[in-house]
């Protein structure tokens, strides 16, 4: 496939957005990266640049925008000041990104903005779609700031697509590698009581889904990018447990894991969210890796 559209993308040099960007590049897109780091800008190709101000950017047609850019979740302990840290990394880049598409003679045919699963707070075992209500905590206000950032931009873009992602489980970054070593050492068992629920999805999927969102001119609004079978932390340590020939017995008391991690573990690691992908699904998205086993029978 060759079509040379141009993709302008923020996160691009993160866990995603690396895979991301070498996927498009091999569908003959040429993706543009707005970085942080000068490093990068050196390592520009005919198929990939690198920038570090908007106001730099070449004027040329865009197909499409890729926001991905945040500060990682897990960087540090959350202080209140970190916390404001995490917010405006995702909504200070949206809103410049409204800047820059409102000077645009030409808007791009869509826009796709990150989020995260977060945005529906702490559920039990209800099954939760794109449809489904939200609840406060820190992870529904982080999601819904950023949202509502990207959202002002509906009527700047031919389409507007919100991404909802689950845990990412991949072999260059995102959770997994974090977790192999205690799950080899036979000290991942559950967290807390287990029983919260772990939303995932492959990484060779969630490009795939978003590929699919940039080429799919029916595709508009929120999708939750989740496998169709989300598990609960006790099974996926099993899970892990078995591909690894290794018990997963020691548990983590969540009093523990709130000393050592503090309000990050309350947030993420000791509740969740059980959610589907309907709209994906119902667009005729298939799933390379649909079922946790599968998934990490590939990666491991």
């Amino acid at each position: 496939m060759t079509n040379s559209k141009n993709i302008l993308m923020t996160g691009g040099t993160g866990f995603i957005g690396r895979y991301l960007s070498q996927q498009l590049i091999k569908q003959g897109y040429h993706v543009t990266v707005l970085t942080r780091s000068g490093a990068d800008i050196s390592n520009s190709t005919e198929h990939l640049a690198f920038v570090n101000a908007l106001a730099d950017l070449q004027p040329r047609t865009w197909y499409g925008v890729i926001n991905l850019a945040g500060e990682p979740l897990n960087k540090t302990r959350w202080s209140p000041a970190q916390k404001a840290q995490i917010i405006s990394s995702r909504v200070a880049v949206t809103q410049a990104l409204n800047a820059w598409l409102r000077g645009l003679s030409t808007p791009p045919e869509v826009f796709i903005s990150g989020s995260a699963v977060g945005w529906y707070g702490h559920w039990d075992d209800e099954c939760l779609d794109e449809d489904s209500p939200s609840r406060a905590g820190f992870s529904n206000a982080l999601c819904a700031a950023w949202e509502t950032a990207a959202m002002a931009q509906a009527d700047l873009t031919g389409r507007l697509c919100i991404v909802r992602l689950g845990i990412v489980l991949g072999n260059d970054g995102g959770s997994l590698p974090a977790m192999l070593l205690p799950a080899k050492l036979g000290l991942g068992g559950p967290m807390g009581d287990g029983r919260q629920w772990w939303s995932w999805i492959h990484l060779e999927d969630v490009v795939r889904s978003i590929k699919m969102l940039l080429e799919n001119p029916q595709a508009t609004g929120v999708y939750n990018l989740t496998a169709p079978y989300p598990v609960t932390q006790i099974e996926f340590a099993r899970t892990l447990g078995r591909h690894l020939h290794r018990p997963a017995v020691l548990p983590l008391p969540g009093f523990m894991a709130k000393l050592m991690l503090g309000e990050f573990a309350e947030e993420v690691l000791l509740k969740g969210q059980r959610v589907r992908p309907k709209k994906l699904l119902d667009s005729g998205f298939t799933f390379n890796h649909p079922d946790l086993p599968r998934a990490l029978r590939d990666l491991l």
